[in-house]
């Protein structure tokens, strides 16, 4: 389904019943990368995962803009338009922890628990990657999207997420990075955000986590953000995941969605577990 507005044509899923749980995913994925942990939850929760502006199959806005207050504003519109209930459960990662963790800094009333589930560079301290720095360079950046392919995007996911299937990234490929939407889309996220604009926001943040249930995954093989970034959030229910990398749901969607459940059913810290390879 989408939503379609003067000045918004989102593409949301939209499937289950129970609480509402928003997932927002990252670049250059879609909503579609959240099915497999959707699919273990949707008999109890409520699940919204959009396509974010430039991605899949959302349009971008016309006033669009890559700043935090733009994104949180953005997130909160969203929630309005296709009727939302609050608080929600929110489950972000990557470029969507970005949206994700600005909208709830600024409405903390409205979010009953809140997952990164992922890597996130919500950080004032966070230096970015190589392939980044790149991208946020004008031209050579241009000039290095303008040549992305799919053979060249497999190739990247071979050696930074061999665990994603191989059908995965050719249909996310398909959906979004194929599109020069998305690829002006991936430009201008990079090259709009700087670690200083998060200044200020970490604090909010923290106040959040500080009295609402707050769980951090995190891939310790993730060659974008490494794992210390992991304890930055300001909760002490953090768990590490050894063997994985950035793309957690996509690799672990089963523990993902085991993890999940039985944090909003208790928001409490959870015990050890089944740390690893399986699905």
């Amino acid at each position: 389904m989408a939503l379609s507005t003067q000045d918004m044509a989102i593409h949301m899923i939209e499937r289950g019943q129970g609480a509402p749980t928003l997932f927002l995913h990252g670049a250059p994925d879609s909503g579609e990368m959240w099915n497999g942990v959707i699919e273990r939850l949707e008999k109890h929760y409520h699940c919204y995962a959009p396509d974010l502006p430039g991605f899949g199959r959302s349009a971008v806005p016309a006033d669009f803009r890559a700043s935090l207050d733009y994104m949180a504003a953005f997130v909160e519109r969203m929630i309005e338009r296709y009727g939302i209930a609050t608080p929600l459960n929110l489950v972000v990662m990557d470029f969507g922890a970005t949206y994700g963790l600005a909208w709830a800094a600024s409405h903390p009333q409205q979010v009953a628990h809140l997952a990164i589930v992922g890597g996130s560079n919500f950080s004032s301290r966070y230096q970015w990657h190589g392939t980044a720095r790149l991208l946020r360079t004008p031209l050579l950046g241009d000039l290095g999207m303008a040549m992305l392919s799919l053979a060249s995007q497999e190739k990247m996911m071979r050696q930074n997420a061999p665990l994603v299937s191989p059908e995965y990234v050719r249909s996310a490929y398909e959906l979004s990075l194929s599109k020069p939407q998305t690829r002006r889309m991936m430009l201008k996220l990079y090259r709009s955000i700087d670690s200083k604009d998060f200044v200020g926001w970490e604090e909010r943040l923290r106040e959040l986590t500080a009295r609402v249930p707050t769980l951090v995954l995190w891939g310790d093989k993730d060659p974008f953000i490494t794992p210390d970034y992991a304890e930055s959030f300001g909760t002490s229910n953090v768990e590490h995941f050894p063997e994985n990398g950035h793309w957690l749901p996509l690799e672990l969607p089963g523990v993902v969605a085991r993890r999940l459940k039985s944090f909003f059913a208790v928001g409490a810290p959870l015990a050890g577990g089944e740390i690893g390879r399986e699905g």
